[in-house]
């Protein structure tokens, strides 16, 4: 039974990135689990912090919490046609000291989908993450792409999916994910 952490790349309460994550978790296959990875209360990355106090706190449950699952859905947003500042930092600081980068991410597959309120989907943040999954040394999952357009009219006012396009393709995604997770995931 593959067990997925899932990070949703926004801090905001009302984020589209958060919800899709929820519903991802609503479709996810059965034998599947999913728990949620926090990025808020993870500090802008300074070394001089990490010199003199070590990996802070929230850093540290998050990378015990990637190192302990089987893969990492991450959920992004597009900020300027690229990744958001507050996860990168987030996967910035998981990579902390060096020597653990291999521990917390090597081989894991890592699965990307994301929800932006303009036409052009995710794709360019999504591409944006593909060096950096590189240099982590995790197994990228190419099996299916989801990039929600418009997601003001994929949510309603409760953050609740409510397209059945992008619930099909959602129920794609999260299926073939979960496969390729149970196949190549360290366990």
């Amino acid at each position: 039974m593959p067990n997925i952490v899932a990070i949703s790349g926004s801090t905001r309460r009302a984020s589209f990135n958060t919800m899709l994550l929820r519903a991802a978790i609503e479709r996810v296959p059965e034998g599947t689990t999913i728990t949620v990875g926090s990025i808020r209360d993870i500090p802008l990355y300074d070394g001089d912090v990490e010199a003199t106090s070590g990996i802070p706190p929230a850093v540290q449950a998050l990378k015990d919490q990637i190192a302990g699952a089987d893969g990492v859905l991450i959920v992004t947003p597009e900020y300027n046609n690229s990744i958001p500042g507050t996860l990168k930092n987030a996967i910035d600081w998981t990579s902390r000291p060096p020597a653990d980068m291999a521990r917390v991410w090597g081989g894991r597959p890592v699965g990307i989908m994301g929800a932006t309120p303009g036409n052009g989907g995710t794709g360019l943040a999504q591409a944006a993450w593909l060096p950096v999954l590189r240099t982590l040394g995790t197994l990228p999952f190419y099996g299916a792409r989801l990039q929600v357009s418009n997601a003001g009219s994929v949510f309603d006012a409760e953050g609740k999916l409510v397209d059945d396009k992008i619930r099909g393709l959602l129920d794609k995604y999260m299926t073939t994910f979960a496969q390729f997770v149970a196949r190549h995931g360290p366990r």
